[in-house]
């Protein structure tokens, strides 16, 4: 049985006061002014434009202070509908200015002046009202006796009944005077619902609008709808996006009553429902359940993505707009925190779903992204690491300017900024020296420069390596007799690591399969595995030419004991049917840097004369290209699908090194969980409704 778990009516507010309502008759709009004060109420609606803010040559009549206040407008005794009345105090400011003409002077000027004070101060009052689906402004004018025009002076207040709005709207009100002498006021009243109203009984759509209960059963939420057997009624989820912008999910036309299943991955803060009756002009009533639920907080964390747009620009990709910050920050290869770069780089706000531009010169696969929300890291990506290679031994220097133009630096460290040079015993500054020589020969790469001063990134694997080589000579020679012994008893092509390796070749179809292939390569290189791709190798394949170094790459692999790994894609089984003669020409050119239009040329001889078995493995991607799409002649070789073969694939690349990959199933999750969210932005389709499993649980 479902377990309840917070029952909603149609209010926002958990437990909303029940409160009784003044009743006014009649459909007409009204006005009406404290005493000593004359207003007239101007026939129809008027467009509500701001303007600027003027000054005032003298005394003006300016709203001070703004009240909202709830009525019942009644056709009949059980015929109102809910009706927001408008209260404005108004006051004077300025003074009468004396006439500036010079040649009225003394008596001259004295009766124009006293005709001038003696006159009423007349103005004109704008009401703007906004709820969803209505927007209205209205223009008042106001007479004040000269009498009361007094710089400073309360003079009273106006009254407008009213707007009408929908039960549980959230709605704004503006007051400003036209012209504008002082800035507008506003506030925002969010009104009850049928449940937090005395009155309800005289409110007709109270009548026919659902109650909603929700419940949990297991990984399910059950959104119930007690609605009147056969009565007909409209429901829209959606979601609640920047400034009240609508976004909508899922909408259906129901006769209730009616149960609606949502997956509890469904549920994020935003995601609202609207019900009204279908029925000429409804009352729409719009609730938002899951503002405070902590599974749904999680759930749009989970579902967040940061992408990389270009080398500089960056996306926040999530359903709701949730308050958060973001940082860059810098990642070591050694599992310590990733440390933000602040100062010079500090946090700013973010806008989701929109383009950002980083403050970076050159992209590092070390500069991540973190994403902090209430204090916490809520996301954190290494997005240049799929284009750039894995994480690279590389200490940060940071160079900051002094009041005087003086310059100091310091390498980012676990324990903290280490001053250069130093005395302290971490390895920056063991290496202190060679790293600002490295910094002043232009060694280091910049990553950031700026105004307060800029950001290094120097590599030190040669420091390290120089550093044990006397230490290490010893056991490199033993080791060195050892591998002569084993060499003698192996094969020889067997590599001396145990550490097999993989050449991945693929065809440059688009950006977004490039993307997706270094994800892939990435991934793999964190397991046991010494990885080759053109993308890593781009200078070495410009300076060589794409098929020798293709030969290169794939001889070393095969002596190696290794295997190369055919990705395919729908460009590559168009060259692969290209070359068999079994196809059209490939409809696309082939850039300066395509190593898969060149292996062909070597594949293809392997898997004609049946030499393919152990040396090679194909692979696509799921929903990319099907596994039956592959021509039958590369079929000699183990064929995957990914992510969901990986285990198989995994198997495949691990040869006779089996045992030195650990567990297997550790190792798909691991490059399942790297691959996945990638695969998800490529060929993820635009949201146009519920899912196909929602659309059967549904029906």
């Amino acid at each position: 049985m479902p377990v309840p778990w917070f029952l909603l009516s149609l209010a926002l507010g958990r437990n909303p006061a029940v409160i009784s309502l003044e009743r006014i008759v009649g459909p007409q709009d009204a006005a009406r002014c404290s005493p000593g004060l004359s207003c007239h109420l101007w026939d129809g609606d008027m467009l509500c434009l701001l303007g600027s803010i003027e000054a005032a040559p003298g005394p003006v009549l300016v709203p001070t202070h703004l009240q909202a206040e709830l009525v019942l407008r009644c056709h009949q005794e059980t015929s109102c509908d809910l009706c927001v009345r408008v209260t404005v105090q108004l006051a004077v400011h300025g003074h009468w200015e004396e006439p500036e003409d010079e040649e009225k002077s003394g008596e001259a000027a004295e009766p124009e002046l006293k005709e001038l004070r003696n006159a009423s101060l007349q103005a004109q009052v704008v009401l703007s009202f906004q709820a969803y689906s209505t927007a209205r402004c209205v223009l008042l004018e106001v007479q004040v006796p000269a009498a009361r025009v007094q710089s400073g002076q309360a003079v009273g207040s106006l009254v407008f009944d009213c707007f009408e709005a929908a039960l549980g709207a959230e709605v704004r009100i503006w007051s400003y005077t036209q012209p504008r002498y002082q800035k507008e006021l506003n506030l925002m009243q969010q009104l009850p619902d049928c449940r937090g109203l005395e009155v309800r009984d005289s409110i007709q759509s109270c009548w026919v609008l659902p109650w909603l209960n929700v419940s949990t059963d297991g990984d399910s939420v059950h959104l119930v709808l007690n609605v009147s057997e056969e009565q007909h009624f409209g429901l829209l989820l959606y979601w609640n996006q920047v400034q009240g912008s609508l976004k909508p999910w899922w909408h259906r036309n129901l006769t209730g009553p009616q149960t609606i299943t949502l997956n509890q991955t469904d549920l994020v803060p935003c995601l609202c429902i609207q019900m009204w009756p279908l029925e000429p002009d409804p009352v729409r009533t719009s609730i938002c359940p899951f503002k405070e639920d902590p599974q749904a907080h999680r759930n749009v964390w989970r579902a967040a993505r940061v992408q990389l747009l270009s080398t500089k620009s960056w996306r926040l990709d999530m359903p709701c707009s949730l308050p958060a910050e973001v940082m860059l920050c810098w990642q070591s290869p050694g599992g310590d925190p990733c440390q933000p770069l602040m100062p010079p780089l500090s946090p700013e706000n973010v806008t989701v779903n929109k383009a950002s531009e980083f403050p970076v010169v050159e992209g590092h696969p070390n500069l991540c992204v973190q994403v902090r929300s209430w204090e916490k890291v809520q996301l954190q990506e290494c997005l240049w690491s799929d284009s750039l290679g894995p994480l690279k031994d590389d200490v940060l220097l940071v160079e900051t300017q002094g009041s005087q133009h003086n310059r100091s630096l310091c390498a980012l460290e676990p324990t903290g900024c280490t001053p250069l040079p130093s005395r302290a015993t971490t390895r920056a500054a063991h290496l202190g020296e060679q790293l600002l020589e490295d910094l002043q020969s232009g060694q280091c790469l910049k990553l950031w420069n700026g105004d307060l001063g800029a950001l290094w990134a120097c590599p030190v694997d040669k420091y390290v390596h120089r550093r044990w080589a006397l230490v290490w000579l010893a056991c490199l020679l033993l080791a060195a007799v050892l591998l002569f012994l084993l060499l003698l008893r192996k094969d020889r092509g067997k590599a001396a690591a145990g550490v097999r390796a993989a050449l991945l070749l693929y065809s440059a179809d688009n950006t977004a399969f490039e993307s997706l292939v270094g994800s892939l390569a990435t991934a793999l290189s964190r397991l046991p595995l010494r990885v080759a791709v053109d993308l890593w190798s781009r200078r070495e394949l410009s300076a060589q030419g794409p098929l020798a170094w293709l030969h290169a790459q794939r001889r070393q692999t095969l002596q190696e004991r290794g295997v190369v790994v055919l990705l395919f894609s729908p460009g590559a089984v168009a060259l692969c049917r290209e070359w068999l003669q079994d196809g059209p020409p490939a409809p696309r050119a082939h850039g300066p840097h395509d190593a898969f239009a060149a292996s062909l040329s070597c594949v293809l001889p392997d898997f004609l004369q049946g030499r393919a078995s152990g040396r090679y493995v194909g692979a696509c991607f799921d929903g990319l290209l099907a596994l039956d799409a592959v021509p039958s002649l590369f079929r000699a070789a183990p064929l995957f699908s990914l992510p969901s073969q990986l285990r198989g694939f995994l198997s495949a690349l691990q040869g006779p090194c089996a045992a030195r990959f650990g567990r297997l199933e550790d190792s798909a999750e691991q490059v399942a969980r790297a691959l996945q969210p990638v695969l998800d932005s490529c060929f993820r389709p635009p949201p146009r409704g519920l899912g196909p499993e929602l659309e059967a649980g549904l029906e």
